[in-house]
Parts: C-alpha cells; structure tokens; sequence
C-alpha cells in the first residue's frame, strides 16, 4: 500500500511517516509539501491508495483547492483531510469537495486507525462529536422513509444535545435502494460530480440526475453534504453496514 501525506511541516510529516508506520510496517509512505509536489509524485506514483492532507499549507497555497482539483484529476483516489483544528465549517467544506474524513490532528492514533480503515474500504468517516454539531445546525429535511434518521435541529436548542448513541440507527437495507441507486451512492460518496457518475455507470446525466434525487429522498436529506453524514454516522455503528 502507498500513502501519500501532503504536509508542509516537516516534523508533522515525520511524526506522521511514524505513526502510519507503527500501524502498518508494510505501507509505503511518500511526502510532498504542496501542489506541485503532490501531482509530480501522483503522476510518477499512481497506484497511490490513499492522501492525507493538511488543509492550511504554507501562505498563499489553498489546501481546499489542492483538495478540488485531486477530487478532479485523481476522482479515485481517497482523500483524508488531517485539519489542525475541529472547525465545523471546515469539515462540511471538505465533505462539499469530496473528502472521505476528515480527522483533527488531535485525534487518537487508535481512532486515526479506524478512521484510515474504513476509508479504504469505502467508508466516510467524520468524528462524532462533530456530527453531534452538524445535527444541531442542520435545516429541516424533508420527510424520511420509514425507519430513517436525518439530520434535524433539535427541539430545545437549550437542552443538551443527545449522543449518537441515544438515536435510532439507519441501516443500509431500510433504505430500499435499488442496486444502481447504490452504486450511484457510493461513487456520490466519493465525491464524484454527476458528469463522472455518469462515465463511470455508463449512463446519461439526466439518469445520474434522477438516481441521486432517489437516493437523498431515501436518505432524508436534501443535498450531498448531508447524505455523507448520514452515511458516516450509519458506517460507525456496528451492525449497520
């Protein structure tokens, strides 16, 4: 396995190199501290499996956009945001461009292990205390389909906020998906716009178009972002996969 980390803290990437390492003795780490060091190595590299990226690089390089444009030229490829803080605007930004999670540098290695886990197989991780947040400030969602959950303001902003725990868990085979319908979910997962869903089904736009309206109507919601939360908050309760 190659992992690539785009840091440009060289002691971050060093501790990093490290702690993959102590998960994995056998993965292939490669470092790069920005764009042009990114793509070089992905076009030498590309059987890369996985980049972990620090969104806030050196001064005048925008890590959300080295982010968008690997979403676009490396569709495939999975991509961690490894953020050095907890902002809720920062994870639904890097959910929006198609990141699979999105792990504060503060995280524990043991939980950074399931989060890099379950990216790779297919997963979207998002720790939990910010999908609590995300719940608190989410808009009204349509009605959901029987034995749904969605992300819903709560009643009593006042009240403490309930643990994902105290909810009712989603399961994939409540959803009633058809099999394109799922496929065209998990490629929605990775970020993928309608255009590329489209090539990669072999399918039209319009068809792409009306499966993820499909698929959000199951879900709940009413765009991407939220689909991905609640698909992540599913894909972190044991059973519900």
């Amino acid at each position: 396995m190659k992992v690539l980390l785009i840091d440009d803290h060289p002691l971050v990437l060093s501790a990093l190199t490290d702690i993959i390492h102590k998960l994995d003795a056998s993965v292939q780490v490669r470092t790069a501290d920005g764009p042009d060091q990114t793509f070089d190595l992905l076009d030498r590299e590309p059987d890369t499996d996985l980049v972990l990226l620090d969104p806030q690089l050196a001064e005048g390089v925008d890590g959300f956009a080295l982010l968008a444009d690997l979403r676009q030229r490396h569709p495939a490829l999975p991509v961690v945001v490894m953020a050095a803080n907890d902002q809720l605007a920062d994870m639904v930004r890097a959910v929006d461009l198609g990141a699979m999670a999105f792990v504060p540098k503060r995280t524990p290695i043991g939980e950074l292990h399931a989060a890099l886990a379950l990216v790779l197989t297919g997963g979207v991780y998002i720790p939990q205390a910010l999908l609590g947040l995300m719940q608190l400030q989410a808009p009204p969602a349509p009605p959901s389909p029987a034995g749904a959950t969605v992300l819903q303001p709560m009643p009593d902003p006042s009240a403490p906020p309930p643990t994902l725990a105290d909810q009712p868990r989603l399961s994939m085979a409540t959803l009633g998906l058809t099999p394109r319908q799922t496929d065209v979910l998990s490629l929605l997962l990775k970020g993928l716009p309608n255009k590329l869903i489209a090539r990669e089904l072999s399918v039209s736009v319009d068809t792409v178009k009306d499966h993820v309206a499909a698929v959000l109507r199951a879900l709940g919601v009413a765009s991407r972002t939220q689909a991905v939360l609640v698909v992540s908050r599913m894909a972190q309760q044991p059973g519900t996969r």
